[in-house]
């Protein structure tokens, strides 16, 4: 062995030894990691080895490029009630798991996950468990998430759940143990497959030699369960979400994205002949199968909860009439009740004639009479919790650990009293641990922390259940915090079954081979208003910065003669006084730095170009599902150039730099929508905000920049604005002069940049786009732009002054709102297909 392999293998068992050193379980606490003997188990050694061989430099290397993975993709969650998004806390190391333990535990999954669905059978259908007193009829009757308008509604296709997923830990005997079954709308698969994505990127040669088995055939199973029971052969596949401030919201795109689901909101639906349709931009279309990832009794306000504003009127009667399958089936949630967990021994043994073999922790249902005596005298030795889950945002105090003293105890003893069935009690049991990276002064280290592990199952075409190989695992940074929900402090952690034998690298793309296809799909309404609205914004911060760039003095690398320095000039005073009419500054008369920093970065601006940004992302967070990451990327980019500290005073020159570079994000932005984007209706949304917007715009700076009275140096921020020096340069040798420039920059039609060269490409967009007339005649809309094209094609230069301006300028806002009222969603009033009677 060379001295240098002899140095690589000293490294390597330095590092390991100090890594583990200080690895110390807490007495009594089960720990994935360490064995009895105080050695690394399972395949911990397996993984431990393969890191070995880095150095920590490198370690830490590629953690951070995880970390720039997670920012430049917008992989990020909510904490629900705050508006802001969280980046994504993946954790560094992953949860790993041997095939055979995988295996045992899978197999219990599915059978928990098939008495779960007998469960709702006989809940919604026959009522034997109650009636044979396996079940009492309060636990039932009593939750919140039993939905009475769902009593002997047959699920189409025969199954009340196509998605399972239990919260597990280790428990003290070396088994598995179920902290909470999940049946309303189980979160977390997206997530498992992000932090796969994000995981496999930064150590692709360390998942490949340890065989981790991979995640795509579950989800082909889960897409191909989801479709049983539609009464299509083709089934139109919907995500239903509550919208962007979901705390879930970038997981439910991901997965819309990676399955080629439809993410509909419930706006975009609508009930029309008894069945589910989705409002788009070609009228309504049919949906066959929808994904619910909002609570049941916010499906339907007319049958079940009338205060929801999420779900669609009438959807329970789709159900009825078999035209709509669900999953999971509304009421499904009644599985959550922590009462139920008391009766399941009970239950299994009834419906599937056996024990369950995994179990959860000993449970007793306060409102029965026996079981509220034993909690009474137990209390000191158990953990209250309410039987049904407390709603989003609530507090959590109401859960009771052993020995709770004074007010909480107090406080508890009197509920027990007075609403006993309200709660159940639990044998309390710690988390089991599991490793996690700590930063020393000596380097790294390995410390346990407490963990949940989500699993998921999902109904297959044939009738069974499959377990995906990987989990969504909840590691938190504290050993006293329970990792019960994401939440500061809570990190997240990619899962890794370890097969023994080398796995076949396979891709949702490979399974199966789908007929040759050319159809551009349909758009939905709300999805063709976010993409316009998202051109606009990236147009309008484009004008802003632009702008500020004429106002520091900067015109395709030239000085503007008089005007830089010269805050007072006239050509200045122009630009002030249109920044302030754009709402991108909070007064006229700021000082030159001071104020081109307002219209770069301010946040209380309205219309500063950081707002339109802002505003652009977020119409850009509801097509998550549509937009490439490269797109995402330029989108951060251009956020952190103009989120400038406020309390920062630049300069005048590094200003100017700052806004070349977001100029440059845009462009950016720009080649990816004319280069990377399907020319589907999609594309026509976006490209038609950024005409329109541009149109609007450059009437607004002629207004004030080509005006009868218009002098050179208006002339030549005119030109600035319109990106057109050097074409216009090229075009004449004289110098600036008032009718070549109008006719540069409003009518020339090789000039991209010309309002007439916006009007040819939004008559062309609008031309490809689905009409809603049948009998020929154009729709609104494409009057107006026919008439816009038809002056702009025919007028002269001397014809646009400031009145002729401000009535394009309007012109083309009335087309805006015309195009809004024609495509978008406008409840009861949107417009429908017409059918043409009495054709000859």
């Amino acid at each position: 062995m060379t001295d240098l392999a002899v140095a690589e293998v000293s490294g390597r068992a330095e590092r390991l030894a100090r890594w583990t050193s200080g690895y110390r379980p807490q007495p009594g606490v089960p720990d994935e990691f360490m064995d009895s003997a105080g050695r690394p188990k399972g395949g911990w050694p397996r993984l431990l080895d393969r890191l070995g061989a880095l150095s920590e430099t490198q370690i830490a290397a590629r953690f951070t490029s995880a970390e720039r993975h997670i920012r430049d993709t917008g992989i990020s969650y909510r904490i629900y009630g705050d508006r802001r998004e969280h980046a994504w806390p993946l954790g560094s190391l992953p949860l790993v798991v041997e095939h055979a333990d995988w295996q045992a535990l899978g197999a219990g999954i599915i059978q928990r996950a098939s008495l779960m669905e007998a469960i709702l059978a006989d809940v919604y259908g026959a009522g034997r468990l109650v009636e044979e007193g396996l079940l009492p009829a309060a636990v039932v009757a009593g939750s919140p998430e039993f939905m009475r308008p769902m009593v002997h509604v047959a699920p189409p296709g025969g199954r009340f759940l196509k998605f399972y997923a239990a919260d597990i830990t280790r428990g003290r005997d070396g088994r598995w143990r179920v902290l909470a079954d999940r049946t309303q709308s189980p979160s977390g698969p997206g997530y498992a497959l992000e932090n796969r994505m994000v995981l496999t990127r930064a150590f692709p040669d360390i998942h490949t030699d340890l065989h981790v088995e991979r995640l795509a055939t579950f989800f082909q199973a889960f897409r191909d369960g989801l479709a049983v029971g539609a009464q299509r052969s083709d089934p139109r596949i919907c995500l239903l979400t509550s919208g962007p401030f979901s705390s879930t919201y970038v997981e439910q795109a991901a997965l819309a994205r990676y399955l080629g689901l439809l993410l509909v909101e419930g706006d975009d639906l609508v009930m029309q002949d008894g069945a589910l349709h989705i409002r788009t931009v070609s009228g309504l279309k049919r949906a066959d199968v929808l994904w619910r990832r909002i609570d049941s009794d916010y499906v339907d306000p007319l049958e079940l909860n009338p205060a929801s504003r999420l779900g669609v009127p009438g959807l329970v009667e789709a159900l009825r009439n078999g035209s709509l399958v669900v999953g999971n089936m509304p009421g499904s949630g009644f599985l959550e009740s922590g009462a139920l967990a008391a009766y399941l021994p009970g239950i299994a043994q009834k419906l599937l004639g056996t024990e369950l073999a995994l179990t959860g922790p000993r449970t007793w249902w306060c409102g029965d009479p026996d079981s509220l005596a034993y909690v009474r005298d137990n209390l000191d030795g158990l953990t209250l919790r309410p039987v049904a889950t407390p709603p989003k945002g609530a507090a959590r105090d109401a859960i009771m650990g052993p020995h709770a003293l004074g007010a909480e105890r107090d406080r508890v003893v009197a509920a027990l009293r007075d609403r006993p069935f309200d709660y159940v009690a639990q044998e309390a049991a710690p988390l089991s641990t599991m490793p996690a990276w700590e930063r020393t002064p000596g380097g790294l280290r390995l410390t346990p922390r407490p963990f949940v592990l989500r699993v998921f199952a999902a109904a297959t075409a044939d009738g069974g259940w499959r377990v995906m190989p990987g989990g969504f695992c909840r590691i938190s940074e504290r050993p006293d915090v329970e990792p019960i929900e994401m939440r500061a402090g809570i990190k997240s952690a990619d899962v890794w079954v370890l097969s023994d034998t080398p796995v076949e690298a396979v891709s949702l793309m490979q399974q199966g081979a789908p007929r040759v296809r050319r159809i551009a799909g349909h758009l939905p309404s709300r999805a063709a208003d976010n993409l316009f609205w998202f051109g606009r914004y990236v147009e309008r911060a484009e004008a802003v910065i632009r702008l500020v760039v004429a106002h520091l003095g900067s015109v395709g690398g030239a000085v503007i003669a008089d005007m830089a320095g010269d805050a007072k000039a006239p050509t200045a005073l122009r630009i002030r006084a249109l920044l302030d009419e754009w709402g991108a500054i909070a007064a006229p008369d700021m000082p030159t730095a001071e104020l081109a920093q307002e219209a770069l970065s301010g946040r209380e601006a309205y219309g500063s170009a950081l707002s339109h940004s802002l505003s652009a992302r977020a119409n850009a967070a509801s097509l998550r599902e549509r937009l490439s990451g490269e797109a995402w990327r330029t989108l951060a980019d251009l956020r952190d150039v103009l989120d400038l500290d406020p309390k920062r005073d630049l300069a005048e020159a590094q200003l100017l730099a700052l806004a070349e570079r977001a100029l440059g994000h845009i462009a950016a932005l720009s080649g990816l929508a004319q280069e990377n984007m399907n020319r589907t209706a999609g594309w026509h949304f976006v490209d038609l905000g950024r005409r329109i917007e541009r149109a609007i715009n450059t009437c607004a700076c002629a207004t004030q920049f080509a005006g009868d009275t218009a002098t050179a140096e208006d002339l030549g921020v005119m030109l600035s604005l319109c990106d057109s020096h050097v074409s216009f340069g090229a075009r004449y040798m004289q110098g600036v002069a008032l009718e070549p420039v109008r006719d540069m920059v409003l009518l020339d039609p090789f000039n991209p940049r010309s309002v007439a060269f916006q009007v040819e490409a939004i008559e062309r967009h609008l031309a490809d786009l689905p009409a809603l007339r049948v009998d020929g005649l154009p729709e609104p809309h494409r009057r107006i732009a026919a008439k816009l094209g038809a002056e702009f094609a025919t007028g002269e230069a001397s014809d646009f002054d400031g009145a002729a301006l401000a009535r394009l300028e309007n012109a083309f806002e009335g087309l805006a709102d015309a195009i809004a009222t024609r495509y978008f969603p406008n409840g009861p009033h949107a417009m429908r297909p017409e059918k043409l009677m009495g054709l000859a």
